[in-house]
């Protein structure tokens, strides 16, 4: 069984995944997803609500289905999900965190140093 949480609705949280998906590469264009089946039976929900998950892909315009073959990604899906993703973040999610930075003083400097990658250790191009 899979791991869902309660915020959201299970046909959300399984388009999301099929969007990282699409954004990782593990799924190219013109690449089949994995079937309804396959994806209800791996994750112990009902069909009906992978389903739902692709229908939502398809009204995004970056998933079709083809008829008795499966639900393929489209061209130019990756930018697609990239700039839908991307204002989505910016108009649900930003706002929210930026209150919680206000909220708690923290400053931008010191949040953007703790999320550069540390430099390996026998790199001196910062000293």
């Amino acid at each position: 069984m899979d791991d869902f949480h309660t915020g959201q609705p299970i046909f959300m949280q399984i388009r999301q995944r099929l969007i990282e998906m699409i954004l990782r590469g593990s799924v190219g264009e013109g690449d089949p997803l994995p079937s309804v089946r396959q994806i209800a039976a791996d994750m112990a929900v009902n069909p009906l609500t992978v389903t739902k998950a692709f229908e939502a892909l398809v009204d995004l315009d970056v998933v079709e289905k083809r008829r008795g073959l499966g639900m393929y990604v489209k061209t130019g899906a990756r930018p697609a999900l990239l700039a839908h993703e991307r204002e989505k973040f910016l108009s649900e999610d930003w706002p929210r965190i930026a209150a919680q930075i206000k909220a708690l003083e923290l400053d931008l400097s010191i949040l953007l140093a703790k999320t550069r990658p540390a430099t390996p250790r026998g790199d001196k191009s910062n000293d």
